[in-house]
């Protein structure tokens, strides 16, 4: 366990985790024992998953097309045309 002595020490503390080293244990004098779990930023936006794959981003643009032509269908269509036969 650490003994952390300033913000300054904290920050570099933080800095230095990584996903192999995602949980640490430190003391910070006067306040206590603390422990400290890095966690995955969060998921990558739909943006950023288009830009990324070719083939998302056109099956999206397709998706988009078809919607503007009348051809697709909201949740909300799809759940009222789907009844319990369906699913035997």
């Amino acid at each position: 366990m650490q003994k952390l002595r300033s913000p300054e020490d904290l920050m570099a503390h933080i800095t230095n985790m990584d996903s192999e080293n995602s949980i640490s244990h430190v003391i910070i004098p006067g306040k206590g024992k603390f422990t400290i779990m890095l966690q995955e930023e969060e998921g990558k936006s739909v943006a950023t998953e288009i830009l990324a794959n070719t083939e998302l981003k056109q099956m999206i643009d397709e998706s988009r097309e078809e919607i503007k032509q009348g051809l697709g269908m909201s949740t909300s269509e799809l759940l009222e045309s789907l009844s319990p036969e369906n699913f035997k």
